[in-house]
């Protein structure tokens, strides 16, 4: 049967996770749709791949679509202006964006420029964050939402950020904030905007969920807000309250448990107001998740619900309680950074090398040693010879006691190197046959269901898990990975991905699929003339925020891409990935230094004549451009 696009849509699920930004084209090749997700804005992930390496920018690197960004701010913001006005709300919308799901410049900078026009503001949980936020925003009418631990220095700046014309609202999460927030306030003379955040009893389900229940973190129960109510009533400043906040977690896949935070929020709400809070505001957190997996399901990689439902049902609750106890409708705060930057980065690897498990079948382990007989591989050809349709599962049990025994055989000295290969050879050989035949049976013991992965091929790949992919190590969460191009033709490998650091946790072992999770990924044998490149799609939420150094592999190369109105991309915001110079000044040594001990070591070489001074000149020639170099493997060298 011929391999088409469709097939190649239906195995990898593209369309299902894209959310119509990626999709195969006729070209065979992963492209992307910038404007709108119209067709006229579709690129070529390889054409970009391609024209990079052409510019001298090396894979890996993580592509940055502003658009995209654009298209994602647009989306919530008018989606729930369209639910507001459908449902008769009085209130009106105000997204802000959580620095710390990806705390890049670029990122902060764009959200800026494209969310003005929405007056969509910040949030922040840092001191860090809050200096970024506030060199950053110039809009009035946006909300600067101040979250997180705060001591004087970060509730100064936060009161001195009223003053420059921003709505800050600091929200109190801990008990004692008050305290120090009403005498700062009345020190520097600055009316504050004060906002609480509750505990909510909903604990939804997902990876990230522990902000809710009573052991959470952060928030305040009941009886905190109480106090923090007859506080600030005490110190006359009951009319600074203005803001409830409460957090579900981030990538809430069920809609049900986002409708019951909103109602038990709206009726604290309700309560403040009937306490004399003058309110105003109410902030529903994060939560909103995306599909990962293409599922449209509850599960923590998916979501039951759509961006709609999501608006329609947040807007329904709140104001049915609203109506209920006769109060004027808040305007309604969230907090979604997943939603917005995820589609936003793709991550594009070129595979190094392969490690085949499958066994070349041109060759024989009978003439590994010139005809010698090898009675060590009776028992193995018996069970070749024996297999058959019916018999799978005890040729596999076989096949295991009888390499072992060949094992233990080794470890004696009875069985030499040579003839253990030419054995290792016959295992996988039948492994193989036994993994066709049992793709024809209906019903597969556990052990013939996990064969394709004891099979699969590793493919290594120019990257760092840990750095680049960080939660697929730390939660196992799934993100779409596929070739981007050759998607024209059948793939005809099995395969796991292996990063480049020495850590056998450097692996990625899940992958999505047709309709389970699967545990090897459908690849093509890497093309001899060209490189074969593969995305992570997804990856603009948490990924670089979370990176660490491990194997002091440091930041890919990162570019932004946008839509030229000619039909072309354009290329801006070139970043050069880290230097190993970079990364080993991150852990406190000294490039310099290093450079001043290489070149006595080598002098000292010269002068014990073990090497002469040309060559010291070559050591050090190469030692200085490995410090400038990539740390990333490099495919080619500047000459």
């Amino acid at each position: 049967m011929n391999w088409t696009i469709e097939d190649a849509n239906e195995l990898y699920r593209i369309d299902e996770w894209g959310n119509g930004y990626f999709h195969i084209d006729d070209d065979g090749e992963v492209h992307v749709r910038l404007k709108g997700k119209s067709n006229e804005s579709s690129i070529s992930l390889k054409q970009i791949a391609s024209g990079l390496q052409e510019r001298g920018m090396k894979l890996p690197v993580l592509l940055r679509f502003s658009d995209i960004l654009d298209d994602r701010i647009k989306y919530i913001n008018e989606s729930f202006s369209q639910s507001i006005t459908e449902a008769g709300y009085q209130g009106v919308y105000r997204g802000v964006y959580p620095i710390k799901v990806n705390q890049q410049q670029q990122v902060i900078e764009e959200i800026c420029h494209f969310g003005k026009q929405y007056h969509h503001g910040l949030e922040t949980g840092s001191k860090a964050e809050l200096i970024a936020a506030l060199a950053y925003m110039d809009d009035p009418e946006a909300y600067l939402i101040c979250n997180g631990y705060k001591d004087e220095e970060y509730i100064d700046l936060a009161l001195r950020g009223i003053l420059l014309g921003i709505q800050t609202v600091l929200v109190v999460e801990m008990p004692g904030e008050v305290t120090v927030i009403i005498e700062r306030a009345k020190e520097l003379n600055i009316t504050p905007n004060i906002g609480v955040r509750m505990k909510p009893s909903t604990v939804a389900s997902g990876h990230w969920t522990d902000s809710g229940g009573d052991r959470s973190s952060f928030g305040l129960n009941t009886t905190q807000i109480i106090q923090v109510v007859d506080q600030l009533r005490e110190a006359g400043m009951l009319d600074c309250l203005k803001l409830l906040h409460y957090h579900l977690g981030s990538q809430i896949p069920n809609i049900h448990d986002i409708r019951i935070g909103a109602t038990e929020a709206s009726r604290f709400y309700a309560g403040l107001i009937k306490e004399g809070a003058p309110m105003g505001l109410l902030d529903i957190g994060g939560g909103l998740a995306i599909d990962y997996d293409g599922s449209s399901s509850n599960s923590s990689n998916s979501r039951n619900y759509s961006m709609k439902e999501y608006c329609d049902d947040v807007v329904e609750e709140i104001m049915t309680i609203c109506n209920e106890t006769k109060i004027p409708h808040p305007t309604i705060i969230s907090e979604s950074g997943r939603a917005l930057v995820a589609y936003y980065s793709v991550l594009l690897m070129n595979i190094l090398d392969t490690n085949v498990f499958r066994p070349n079948m041109d060759y024989d382990p009978m003439d590994t040693q010139s005809g010698k007989p090898m009675p060590a591989l009776d028992n193995l050809r018996y069970v070749k010879n024996m297999l058959n349709e019916k018999n799978t599962q005890e040729c596999l049990n076989d096949l295991n006691y009888y390499r072992e025994e060949i094992r233990n055989k080794f470890l004696y000295g009875k069985v030499d190197m040579r003839e253990r290969a030419a054995a290792e050879h016959l295992y996988w050989t039948i492994m193989a046959q036994i993994s066709e035949i049992a793709k024809g049976q209906e019903y597969l013991p556990p052990e013939l269901m996990n064969l394709d992965h004891q099979l699969s091929d590793i493919y290594y790949g120019n990257f760092s898990v840990f750095q680049s992919l960080p939660d697929v190590w730390a939660i196992n969460q799934l993100f779409p990975i596929m070739p981007v191009h050759l998607l024209d033709q059948r793939p005809t490998r099995h395969a796991i991905l292996s990063d480049i650091t020495c850590d056998c946790e450097g692996k990625i072992d899940e992958f999505i699929g047709r309709s389970e999770i699967q545990n090897t990924l459908e690849l093509h044998a890497p093309p001899e003339d060209d490189d074969y490149v593969l995305g992570v799609f997804l990856v603009g939420a948490y990924q670089e925020t979370l990176g660490d150094l491990h194997n002091l592999f440091g930041d890919t190369n990162v570019v932004s891409v946008t839509y030229d109105e000619s039909g072309t991309f354009k290329l801006h915001n070139e970043l050069d990935g880290d230097t190993v110079a970079d990364v080993l000044s991150y852990v406190e040594y000294e490039p310099k230094k290093l450079e001043a001990l290489i070149k006595d070591k080598a002098e000292s070489a010269v002068r014990d004549g073990r090497i002469s001074p040309q060559q010291r000149r070559k050591i050090i020639t190469t030692y200085t451009a490995g410090l400038r170099g990539y740390t990333y493997y490099e495919t080619d060298q500047e000459d």
